[in-house]
């Protein structure tokens, strides 16, 4: 590198100073300008290191063409803000952990960051250490054999300040936020590994606490699980003076490291049997910042770091959702009440179609275009969560929105309804409900959980409202004319059956159009992977010939769940991995890896992913479809987003579905 990377600093407090202390000492980087929100602040800052501009306010610093880099040092609630602002002003960033507050600011930080191309990093510094990088190899090379147990800690004793942002609510204060990540980053580190992965998250998550006056955490304990039956024990806190350090214990030795996070160098191997400790030295005098400026420098061009990986930040925000979550403990600002909740987190104004990707279709009875990707609301959890998927969907160009009277005991609808009311695009979106699931489908429930549903929603109409279940000891027309009634009524827009068939359809049909009116959609299965086994009792498939071509008679729009088989075209299924049960029993066949193997060469010649030709084989079919997903983090809708615009050809469309 020719020229020395230009960083600014976004917030003049400790640890931007120490950053800017250790960046006189880079390689590769020099301090140009410093930001504060009171300019007397960022004054006195830039008057320590000569030379460097003092800005009032970050959006002037991000705004200087000198600064290539930024680090962002402010309170951890504004951090997803200056990320956003910083990728849309083109600058690499590395930003103080955690990145975000939760999981779901995090998808919006790494969407952001990956949409304008820019260099995101969340700011271990342990990560970029010698004495991390020779850990990990001693564990890869078995030096204490196969793992058992983590021990991390990392806690300290602040003195008590309601005002401080150790422990104030409002700037994410607590442990578990401030330094209990890094022993979760740790454990995740060592437990991947054990098996020479770049990380591992674990499969359970427990933990307990004690809370400060402002409720945030002053001392957290979990214990971790992972899927290679490592167990982890972390503690943290902010009110807790104790030994801050790391033991891995091994099946022939064990591993410690009593300077985990600031790097002093010293490893300590015992093993099995003996007496005497071997000390590893892996100290280089280096500036432990100075280190770490110089490995983004190392890997700007990459994007990411491969020892800090945007995929590694987001599961571990998950694990630390995890962590609180199982302490009860939620921020005000995460509350689905909360002010700042009314907003989409980015700081930016909610656009419709801002990065229009998503094509649209049309659905008798619903004068909206309806996007041909429908986001299913059936895996949220909290309001943060739904709101991130939610706004990056809407932006997308996606306004179509599929709940059910059922999902989550009625949360997804009242998570789904608060979005919907906050950002003001009632009229805007589509909303699709279901109720009447069994053992309620009944005609004299539809409208009573209808009802309820509209409450949750807090609107007056539905756009789509399905049966979620068929009946068939009911006669259809029964059903038909409840459906009929209610669309009269102005409550809802159109009606149709999720897992019917289409010969309870057609005895539907024959009662409504009598009156008018018919079922305007169909909601099963539609996969290229054909269903095996039905993932829930009562689910219907509609990937079969006959039913397939009944919808090309009939041009009824079918509205496909489990559009993608449920993980099938990911990479996960292989006939020899059994470890997921639900894929092997309803996806696992002969005739299906047959159509694995044909996604994967097409997708080869394509240069695209398998599951983003699964999903175009369901959107290219001669009779309108539109796949339902389910994505559980941003990342999974953006590759959903790429397969939506990919065509085949009738031919292509034909050889994929044969399974043989």
């Amino acid at each position: 590198m020719n020229e020395k990377i230009r960083w600014g600093i976004i917030g003049a407090g400790g640890i931007g100073r120490r950053f800017a202390k250790g960046l006189a000492q880079s390689k590769t980087g020099i301090l140009t300008a410093v930001a504060s929100r009171n300019a007397a602040t960022a004054q006195a800052f830039a008057g320590e290191f000569p030379g460097v501009t003092s800005y009032a306010s970050g959006e002037d610093l991000l705004a200087d063409v000198k600064v290539d880099a930024v680090y962002i040092a402010s309170p951890h609630p504004s951090h997803l803000e200056w990320i956003v602002r910083a990728a849309d002003a083109g600058k690499a960033i590395l930003c103080e952990k955690p990145l975000t507050l939760n999981h779901a600011d995090a998808s919006l930080a790494v969407e952001a960051a990956q949409r304008a191309g820019v260099f995101l990093m969340e700011a271990f510094m342990y990560r970029c250490q010698p004495q991390t990088r020779r850990l990990v190899e001693l564990v890869r090379d078995g030096a204490i054999g196969e793992v058992q147990l983590i021990d991390a800690n990392f806690s300290f004793a602040a003195g008590f300040d309601p005002e401080s942002r150790i422990w104030n609510n409002a700037l994410g204060g607590g442990g578990i936020l401030d330094v209990g990540c890094y022993t979760l980053s740790m454990a995740r580190l060592i437990a991947g590994a054990s098996v020479g992965r770049a990380f591992l998250d674990p499969d359970v998550v427990e933990g307990v606490m004690l809370p400060a006056k402002t409720g945030v955490d002053e001392i957290a304990l979990a214990i971790l699980k992972f899927p290679n039956r490592i167990l982890a024990q972390l503690r943290t806190g902010v009110g807790l003076a104790a030994d801050n350090d790391v033991t891995i214990y091994g099946t022939k030795g064990s591993l410690r490291v009593p300077d985990p996070w600031f790097a002093s160098g010293k490893i300590e191997w015992k093993r099995r049997g003996e007496d005497s400790v071997e000390t590893i030295d892996t100290g280089t005098g280096e500036d432990i910042y100075a280190v770490e400026a110089d490995h983004v420098a190392e890997h700007l061009a990459a994007g990411e770091s491969p020892w800090m990986s945007l995929t590694d930040t987001l599961g571990n925000l998950r694990a630390m959702d995890a962590w609180r979550a199982d302490c009860q403990f939620v921020y005000d600002s995460e509350k689905p009440t909360a002010p700042a909740l009314s907003r989409p987190a980015t700081g930016r104004p909610l656009v419709y179609r801002r990065h229009p990707e998503i094509p649209v279709g049309q659905i008798d009875g619903v004068e909206k275009p309806i996007s041909r990707l429908i986001l299913g609301c059936d895996n949220q959890r909290t309001q943060p969560d739904m709101n991130a998927i939610a706004d990056d969907f809407f932006e997308r160009g996606g306004n179509a929105f599929d709940t059910a009277y059922i999902y989550g005991g009625g949360l997804q609808e009242r998570l789904l309804g608060r979005w919907i009311e906050t950002r003001g695009v009632r009229e805007e979106v589509v909303v699709i409900a279901k109720g009447g699931h069994t053992p309620y489908c009944l005609p004299e429930f539809i409208e009573p959980q209808l009802m309820e549903t509209l409450g949750r929603l807090r609107t007056d109409y539905a756009d789509i409202y399905m049966l979620h279940r068929d009946n068939p000891e009911v006669p259809a027309g029964e059903f038909a004319f409840v459906l009929h009634d209610l669309k009269r009524r102005g409550l809802i827009r159109a009606f149709g059956g999720s897992n019917w068939s289409p010969e309870r359809v057609d005895a539907a049909n024959a009662s409504a159009e009598a009156m008018g009116d018919r079922f305007s959609v169909l909601s099963n299965n539609l996969s290229l992977a054909r269903m095996v086994d039905p993932v829930w009792a009562g689910c219907v498939s509609s990937s079969d010939p006959t039913s397939r071509a009944w919808l090309k008679k009939t041009q009824t729009a079918l509205l496909a769940w489990s559009s993608q088989a449920r993980g099938f075209f990911t990479g996960r299924a292989h006939p020899e991995d059994l470890s997921d049960h639900e894929l092997v029993r309803c996806w696992y066949s002969p005739d299906n890896f047959v159509r694995l193997e044909k996604a994967r060469k097409l997708a080869a010649d394509r240069g695209v992913l398998p599951v983003q030709i699964a999903l175009a084989w369901v959107l290219s079919q001669d009779f309108p479809t539109f796949a339902l997903i389910g994505p559980r983090q941003i990342a999974e809708t953006r590759s959903s987003v790429q397969g939506v615009g990919l065509v085949l050809s009738p031919e292509e469309r034909e050889w994929l579905a044969t399974g043989e």
